[in-house]
């Protein structure tokens, strides 16, 4: 008799409903044989020490093969796979070195003044009206201007990134949608470089052209998938963090009170938010290069191992009180932003982006209220990332 896989909660629209999937598969154990929307079976794993597990072990291997499905021209295949999330070492540690000494600490602490100009200009224009749509006209635009900015894309180019990334993180989209908004991103990426090459500017993207390590420097396949890759990572996720948080605090109004009457817990209120409602349901795929033990259960060789992020951050056997919203939860050793050598590079300036746009946005407006119940709202559906399709908001 064939096995039945269980159904994960990918597609789900209904954030709380997701979340409650989540945690009724984490009651039956933390390793779970599912059904992805293709068919394809992969395992998913929801308890916190073993995501840690999966998240570190180096038995389990990144591949681009499964991410990149509809994606048939193997030029472009390369032009948007060469980056260090699809890597494993000594790869992996090559690129990572590379990268990091372009994408310092210093530059993204640099950008604070510059993230606090583009958060206030935002505010001011959403102020000119009672209602609005809290993803369309702030969680979205804030950090594709930085993360435009901080690369040195044109502004006139916005659009067609945001349809781009859209198509790119969802994993819903036909072959044929992902096929268009890859080859449109790594054609365009390709000019930018070039041009980066010809006309160096004051850039992440024209410090990762120059980026050197002894005779070492990125190729320009790995200049574009890592150009790829900062862009779409860069802002779908914080654009999830300020909207979930949003939504999080406004349905937690206890909890909102207390972080007006004490901002300075707005560091603690951030990584209680990633770990509450975080930007990314689970990480990226993993392949098991030998058989693997993972919470008592044996994954044989060339399975799919797909941590789960959402669920591990709220395992009761790790957290106390999972499901209640608590800023001054302390120890909050959540894996929102990953674990292990894959941990996110780009954390630092989610994190400050966050603190800056939720900090300035329920200082500006001490009324800021939902404007349809949460029944109402949406998430949009698909394999990595965990958002709301929009936030209608009462401004006044």
């Amino acid at each position: 008799m064939a096995e039945t896989l269980a159904e994960p909660p990918f597609t789900l629209t209904d954030g709380p409903r997701r979340h409650a999937r989540y945690a009724e598969l984490a009651a039956s154990g933390a390793v779970h044989h599912i059904a992805l929307p293709s068919g394809t079976p992969a395992w998913l794993i929801t308890g916190y020490d073993e995501a840690r597990q999966a998240l570190h072990d180096p038995r389990l291997v990144k591949t681009p093969v499964m991410p990149s499905r509809g994606l048939s021209s193997p030029e472009i295949f390369a032009a948007r796979n060469h980056h260090m999330l699809n890597s494993n070492p000594p790869d992996h540690t090559r690129l990572r070195r590379l990268v990091a000494a372009a994408f310092t600490r210093r530059r993204i602490e640099q950008l604070a003044p510059r993230i606090q100009r583009i958060t206030d200009e935002l505010l001011d224009t959403m102020a000119t009206a009672a209602r609005t749509d809290l993803i369309d006209s702030f969680a979205y635009p804030l950090p594709i201007t930085v993360i435009r900015e901080l690369l040195g894309v044109p502004a006139e180019r916005r659009t067609e990134f945001h349809h781009w990334s859209a198509v790119l993180v969802t994993s819903l989209a036909s072959p044929a949608a992902l096929a268009a908004a890859a080859t449109a991103m790594v054609s365009y990426l390709r000019e930018l470089v070039a041009a980066k090459r010809a006309a160096p500017a004051d850039d992440l993207l024209s410090a990762l052209v120059a980026v050197r390590d002894g005779q070492d420097l990125l190729s320009e396949d790995e200049l574009t998938s890592m150009v790829f890759l900062i862009l779409v990572a860069g802002h779908e996720t914080t654009v999830n963090l300020i909207g979930n948080g949003v939504h999080a605090l406004l349905t937690h109004p206890e909890q909102l009170a207390l972080l007006r009457a004490r901002p300075d817990r707005l560091p603690d209120a951030v990584e209680e938010l990633l770990r509450f409602d975080g930007p990314v349901q689970v990480a990226t795929f993993r392949v098991t290069a030998e058989p693997v033990d993972i919470g008592g259960v044996t994954i044989p060789a060339g399975e799919i191992v797909i941590p789960g992020l959402l669920a591990a951050n709220r395992d009761p056997a790790r957290t106390a009180r999972p499901d209640a919203l608590d800023i001054t939860r302390a120890d909050n050793q959540h894996l929102a932003f990953g674990h292990g050598i894959h941990h996110c590079l780009g954390a630092p300036l989610a994190r400050l982006e966050g603190r800056i746009a939720l900090g300035t946005l329920l200082a500006r407006f001490p009324r800021l209220r939902l404007a349809v119940p949460t029944e109402q709202l949406a998430w949009r559906p698909g394999l990595i990332m965990n958002g709301l399709d929009a936030l209608p908001v009462i401004l006044r």
